[in-house]
């Protein structure tokens, strides 16, 4: 099995550009049959609900939500900081498929002994 993938993002849709260079890590990871979790903290917690990343981030950039359909269906996990999310007042109840709130502790338990290739935007 191919090893372990952790995408770091920090930023939404203030920096779509950053969002879509996330999203192609990860979706390369993930359809290369990496496990491969993003985990979203601060603005980017917004990612996980439905309808929040759209758009087009630049002329020939794939579309926020093909990125994200591919991230699911290669398997994909999120992990949205559960302090962000709630910081922001934003609904537990509406996550995309793929998506939960955990911290860091959950975070390192995924990871585990053997380790992972990580990635921070």
């Amino acid at each position: 099995m191919a090893g372990k993938a952790v995408i770091s993002l920090t930023t939404g849709l203030e920096d779509p550009e950053k969002v879509t260079v996330a999203f192609l890590v990860a979706v390369g990871a993930a359809e290369l049959g990496r496990p491969t979790l993003m985990f979203l903290t601060k603005e980017a917690v917004r990612l996980v609900l439905p309808g929040v990343a759209v758009g087009v981030a630049c002329e020939g950039c794939p579309s926020l939500p093909d990125l994200v359909e591919r991230y699911q269906k290669a398997g994909g996990r999120f992990m949205a900081c559960p302090i962000c999310f709630d910081a922001r007042r934003l609904d537990k109840g509406d996550l995309i498929a793929g998506a939960e709130l955990n911290g860091t502790i959950p975070m390192w338990q995924w990871i585990g002994d053997e380790g992972a290739t990580t990635f921070s935007y």
